[in-house]
């Protein structure tokens, strides 16, 4: 027939395409800076490293508003539940960078009172690694991250994790 369309899923992959062009476009990070890392995401965030070219100027303060958390520095045991919180208070889809050493494996603090690696806490999806890593570092991450939500190799499903 003339109306059908020969391949069905041309539309929605390329509105999926769409909608990963969007996300990679309009991530608000929130802020949760622990230790060190956190001033090298601050100095992602200034006028130098510019991330406001990617749409992300502003970090938010309410984890209503984001859906990118970079977790900066190390994890305390008191502190994991309220990462956790924070975390589930996120809008769906949601993203995490865990940032430096100790974010991603306790560094060099193996003790009880850190947590050895954030993602016993939340999914982690880009590890960028570093004590401190520099903005570069966390501009490397966050761009991979953005390459993984456009080629549709991360994905989160609304929903508990």
């Amino acid at each position: 027939m003339a109306g059908e369309v020969d391949n069905p899923s041309f539309f929605l992959t390329t509105l999926q395409k769409g909608v990963n062009w969007t996300r990679t476009k309009s991530m608000w990070p929130a802020t949760f800076g622990l230790a060190c890392c956190a001033i090298e995401m601050m100095a992602t965030g200034a006028a130098h490293n510019d991330m406001a070219r990617f749409g992300m100027e502003v970090f938010r303060a309410s984890p209503r508003q984001a859906d990118l958390m970079i977790v900066a520095g190390r994890v305390s045991q008191k502190m994991a539940p309220v990462l956790r919180q924070v975390y589930d208070q996120m809008a769906e889809p949601k993203w995490v960078i865990s940032m430096g050493a100790c974010a991603s494996t306790g560094g060099m603090f193996n003790n009880y009172a850190l947590v050895q690696g954030v993602d016993q806490i939340v999914p982690v999806d880009v590890y960028v690694p570093g004590c401190p890593p520099g903005p570069q570092s966390l501009l490397h991450g966050i761009l991979t991250l953005h390459q993984g939500i456009m080629s549709g190799e991360i994905q989160r499903s609304t929903g508990v994790v």
